[in-house]
């Protein structure tokens, strides 16, 4: 089991995990941001700890300050952004059948790995 990778974006540390959920630390680096994506079989509960995150979530954007939250239903897209100067930090909830890194469908991407396909 993979506890942590490095993104170009940044990187994820999986906290803790049980059947059918996973609490990861997301940290998004000044600038950056994730996939426009989505799951078929988690949803996810997002924190903001530090920093400010633009949350989109089919196709609607808010920007949340630390404490703020936001939640995304199995199939929806999402993305998280961090358009500040400083690191973003995010405690990520995962809940479902499956929480596995490849129950990604990548819609768009920064970093040339949008093809649509799980990967």
């Amino acid at each position: 089991m993979t506890t942590s990778e490095t993104r170009p974006w940044g990187s994820w540390h999986v906290l803790d995990e049980g059947d059918g959920w996973k609490v990861k630390r997301i940290v998004v680096d000044p600038g950056c941001r994730l996939s426009y994506q989505r799951h078929e079989l988690r949803s996810e509960h997002w924190v903001v700890v530090t920093g400010v995150a633009t949350c989109t979530v089919d196709d609607a954007t808010v920007v949340l300050k630390p404490g703020a939250t936001v939640d995304v239903e199995v199939g929806q897209a999402h993305r998280i952004a961090n358009e500040g100067d400083e690191q973003l930090v995010i405690i990520e909830v995962q809940r479902g059948s499956y929480t596995g890194e490849d129950d990604i469908v990548r819609l768009e991407d920064d970093y040339g790995r949008a093809d649509l396909t799980h990967s």
